[in-house]
């Protein structure tokens, strides 16, 4: 059994294969052999049984019974029926179970070695296997009646069970002929299978399958990456623990569809393909993901498709940061050229011996600044957004556009609580309507208004551009939303945040379009008070 187990794919199951077809084989023809017997056994049961009965039907043994000697009648016609017949033996006896007729003459006056009394005293006939004086039979016996229809005695027929034997015996070669064909062909089929199956796993043993299985699980559930697997009919074959989390799947997903399964409309739309392409990013709860789906080929078969999924959170996060220093890096570059050309004013009135002229234009700039800067800080007490609004403020100008905070904007300081969200709100809101400024020729306007009360912090952002059509007002916030967006200058995955953000605590976000002549899309949106982050949620 060790050299079995210890032997290759192929021979394990060749072998397991072949015991598989000896027994098959070995039962059929057992049980063949068995039921052939027992036919046998009934044929000559029935035929003995109809010797006795033409036996005891012959007038002249009945005639004999009446006598004084009926064996020397009965003896004669016994053999000439078991000659004829080829019967092993005939034997007739009386009431008393006297035998009149035996084979074996010596017997003949002796009663019989097989009880009969149940034929004398029933007059009924009777088959089955007894053994007697000749050895084991299989017997037929019949009652003989007399003309007033009393039993008068019993004609036994029998037949040796080894003559049984010997006629099964004559019926076996057939039977072994059909068995070694059998077990050719078997031996040809598992042969076939075998190399078959080596095929199908790549000559691998099965040691090799399991240790490639191990390393497979282990790597699968070891990766931080998700990997999703579907066949043709979009049905989950694999997923990882990675991909569980960040889609927030059950345990039980394996084996379901994907219309199945609780998924936003935007990841149902890439993961099924709806949405091709490369890094497609998506929204699943607080994560932003990057989603890649790869066609899975076996053999130069198309098999399914293989997802995977990125958690770009914390890059989305550093990025929004790095954003927020790229403005304020934009806004100290635009504050620099401008304070460049009014040096380059200032010197030029000096050289022009213009000194009065020039402390007037220092004294206008100037003041026209702080006063801008002060009416920010007068309306927004809270140093973070007021920053933000300044920074956003210069890169309107620096893009030929002009940003207005509006005379009911009122924040308190204190009042955003972390202010973290409010940033992204607000400055992906004034972003977008400054990308949308770009669809003009030079010019145009953004009208922002920040106030806050007990429902928490109520932005409006307004924009002179060309506006949003009111069959995109939904779409613009699904994440990944990029072609007739970018036909209305609106794109990327700044809306959806926004919205998610909101949505988080419980506010809203929503465009609107005042209509014709009247400037271009409206924001609004409701961002609840959140409490102040910890200190180490800012680094």
């Amino acid at each position: 059994m060790r050299r079995v187990t210890n032997a290759s794919l192929g021979t394990q199951l060749f072998v397991l294969q072949m015991v598989i077809v000896f027994l098959a084989v070995g039962g059929t023809a057992g049980v063949w052999a068995q039921h052939t017997r027992e036919q046998l056994a009934e044929q000559y049961q029935e035929r003995a049984l109809a010797i006795a009965e033409s036996v005891a039907g012959l007038p002249e043994v009945r005639a004999a019974f009446r006598s004084p000697r009926p064996e020397l009648t009965l003896q004669p016609i016994a053999m000439g029926v078991q000659r004829a017949t080829g019967a092993d033996y005939v034997v007739i006896a009386n009431r008393d179970q006297i035998r009149y007729a035996h084979p074996n003459t010596a017997l003949i006056g002796r009663r019989l070695s097989t009880d009969g009394s149940e034929v004398l005293s029933s007059g009924r006939k009777w088959t089955g296997v007894q053994t007697g004086t000749l050895g084991r039979s299989v017997r037929g016996k019949a009652p003989i009646f007399d003309e007033a229809g009393r039993v008068i005695g019993l004609t036994s027929v029998g037949v040796l069970e080894q003559t049984v034997s010997e006629q099964l015996g004559a019926a076996l070669p057939p039977l072994l002929w059909t068995v070694l064909a059998v077990l050719v062909s078997g031996s040809g089929a598992a042969a076939l299978i075998t190399r078959r199956v080596r095929r199908q796993t790549f000559g691998l043993e099965p040691r090799e399958i399991a240790a490639l299985l191990e390393q497979r699980e282990g790597v699968l559930h070891g990766v931080k990456e998700g990997v999703l697997a579907l066949d043709l009919d979009d049905t989950v074959t694999l997923v990882n623990d990675a991909a569980r989390d960040l889609l927030g799947l059950s345990a039980d997903v394996v084996g379901r569809s994907l219309d199945e399964i609780p998924l936003s409309e935007r990841i149902r739309d890439v993961l099924g393909g709806d949405d091709p392409g490369e890094d497609r990013i998506v929204l699943s709860g607080g994560r932003v993901l990057v989603l890649n789906r790869t066609p899975v080929a076996v053999r130069g078969q198309h098999r399914g498709w293989v997802i995977t999924l990125r958690d770009r959170t914390e890059l989305v996060r550093l990025a929004r940061e790095l954003d927020s220093a790229s403005s304020a890096t934009e806004a100290l570059r635009a504050q620099a050229h401008e304070f460049a050309n009014r040096m380059h004013t200032v010197v030029g009135l000096l050289e022009l011996d213009e000194h009065e002229a020039a402390i007037r234009y220092i004294t206008q700039t100037t003041q026209a600044y702080s006063d801008y800067a002060a009416g920010i800080r007068e309306r927004v007490a809270d140093p973070t957004l007021a920053a933000l609004l300044l920074a956003k403020a210069a890169e309107a100008a620096e893009r030929g556009a002009s940003l207005i905070l509006t005379e009911d904007s009122a924040v308190e300081e204190g009042a955003l609580g972390d202010p973290q969200d409010a940033v992204l709100v607000v400055g992906n809101l004034v972003a977008n309507a400054l990308d949308a400024l770009d669809a003009l020729d030079g010019g145009g306007t953004v009208e922002v208004t920040v106030r806050t009360d007990a429902e928490g912090l109520h932005v409006r952002v307004r924009d002179s551009g060309p506006g949003i059509t009111p069959e995109l007002a939904e779409e613009v916030f699904r994440d990944g939303f990029t072609t007739k967006a970018a036909q209305a200058g609106r794109r990327g995955l700044g809306l959806a945040l926004t919205r998610q953000a909101c949505r988080r605590r419980g506010g809203w976000v929503r465009v609107d379009n005042p209509g014709a002549g009247e400037g271009g899309a409206v924001f609004t949106a409701l961002l609840p008070v959140a409490p102040a982050a910890p200190s180490e949620v800012s680094k």
